[in-house]
C-alpha cells in the first residue's frame, strides 16, 4: 500500500461535507490515508476525537451550477484543483471527488495533463452482469464526440482495467452496437471496428447491451454520450425493478410472509446493484489516480470509493495503461510502414 494520502475533495456532493468527511474516517480507521482539502473551519468540527486525519486549507470550492472550466482557471485554489495539484507536486497517491463531474475532469488535465500519446481520456465504471461478473464500460461522459482512434484507445483502457482492478487475465472487450452482424452500427462503429481488431486485446466485435449484461464480453467500448444514457438506464431499470418487486410484495398478506423467507436474498441483491458499492467512475487516460464519486454519495459510498482508489494505486493502474497505449502505438506505427 502506498504510504502517500489519498487528496479528498471533502467540499463537493449532495451530502459533503458531512457524507465525505464521515467516509474519509472510516477509512482512515481502515488503516488508508486521506487528507481532506477544504475549508478548515467547516472540516475540523466533523472529525470525531481520535480520529487523526489531515486537513489542507481551501477556502474555495466550484459549486454544482459553475461553468467546469472556467471556474477552475478562475479558482485556482478551489478545492478540487488544490486535491489535483497534490498529486501532480507528489504529496498524494489519488485524487476524489464528489462534486462538479466537469469540474474535477478540468482540473485533472491542468494539474496532471494526460498520458504520453492519449487522444482523450475517458471514465469508466463498473456495471452487474447476469452471470454474477462485471461489465467495464468507457466512456461514460467524458466524451460526447468520439473519433474512431478514441474508441481504440478506450479499448485498450478498458483492457489494462479488467486486468488490474478485475483480475482478468485476458478480458474480452466488445464495441456497444445494435446488432453483431456486419453492416450494423452507425458510421462511427463501422469506422472503429478495424481500429479495435489492430489493438493489441482480445476484441470480439460488435456486443449488443443485453448480450454485454448477459456476459458476452467483460468490457465494452462506446463513446460517452452512448454510455452516459446506457449507466443511467441500467441505474434505472435497477431502480424499477426493486420498487415494482416490493409494490408486489406489500400488495398481499400472504406475499409478505413470502418476502421474509427471501430478505436475504433480497437484501443480496440490493447489495450487487447498489451504487454505494462501486463508489465511482475512474477517469483514466491522466497521469494519476483520479476517481470520479457519485454526487449523491453518502459516507459508505465515499468509503467505497476510497477502497477502489487504493486499489488503483496499489495496482499501479495508470502506469499499466500509459505503457499498454504506447505497445499500441509502436505497434499501430509499425504496421502503417
Amino acid at each position: 500500500m502506498s504510504l502517500l494520502p489519498i487528496a479528498l475533495d471533502a467540499m463537493g456532493g449532495d451530502n459533503a461535507p458531512a457524507a465525505t468527511v464521515a467516509g474519509a474516517c472510516r477509512a482512515v480507521r481502515a488503516g488508508i490515508p486521506i487528507t481532506l482539502v477544504g475549508d478548515k473551519t467547516v472540516l475540523k468540527p466533523l472529525i470525531p476525537k481520535g480520529v487523526k486525519i489531515k486537513i489542507v486549507h481551501a477556502a474555495e470550492s466550484v459549486g454544482m451550477d459553475e461553468s467546469p472550466s472556467a471556474a477552475v482557471r478562475s479558482k485556482k485554489d478551489s478545492s478540487i484543483r488544490v486535491a489535483a495539484r497534490m498529486v501532480a507536486e507528489g504529496k498524494a497517491s489519488a485524487v476524489i471527488g464528489f462534486g462538479n463531474t466537469g469540474a474535477l475532469m478540468a482540473a485533472c488535465l491542468m494539474e496532471l495533463g494526460r498520458l504520453e500519446g492519449v487522444h482523450r481520456p475517458a471514465v469508466i465504471t463498473t456495471l452487474p452482469r447476469s452471470d454474477g461478473g462485471q461489465l467495464v464500460v468507457l466512456d461514460l461522459g467524458a466524451n460526447v464526440d468520439c473519433k474512431p482512434e478514441h474508441l481504440g484507445q478506450f479499448g485498450v483502457m478498458g483492457h489494462v482495467f479488467a486486468q488490474d482492478i478485475l483480475h482478468i487475465k485476458e478480458p474480452r472487450v466488445g464495441l456497444l452496437s445494435n446488432g453483431e452482424e456486419d453492416g450494423k452500427g452507425n458510421e462511427q462503429v463501422r469506422a472503429a471496428l478495424p481500429v479495435l481488431e489492430s489493438m493489441p486485446i482480445h476484441f470480439v466485435g460488435q456486443v449488443e447491451p443485453n448480450d454485454a449484461l448477459h456476459g458476452g464480453c467483460e468490457v465494452v467500448v462506446c463513446d460517452g454520450f452512448v454510455g452516459n444514457i446506457m449507466l443511467k438506464s441500467v441505474e434505472a431499470a435497477i431502480g424499477v425493478a426493486g420498487k415494482v418487486f416490493k409494490e408486489e410484495i406489500l400488495r398481499r398478506p400472504d406475499a409478505k410472509l413470502g418476502a421474509r423467507l427471501i430478505r436475504s436474498a433480497f437484501r443480496r441483491y440490493r447489495k450487487r446493484t447498489s451504487a454505494s458499492g462501486v463508489g465511482g467512475a475512474f477517469l483514466l487516460g491522466v497521469k494519476g489516480t483520479v476517481l470520479v464519486g457519485h454526487g449523491r454519495a453518502d459516507s459508505a459510498s465515499v468509503f467505497s470509493a476510497i477502497k477502489m482508489a487504493q486499489s488503483a494505486v496499489d495496482e499501479e493502474l495508470s502506469a499499466h495503461i500509459g505503457a499498454a497505449l504506447s505497445e499500441a502505438l509502436k505497434a499501430s506505427s509499425a504496421n502503417d510502414t
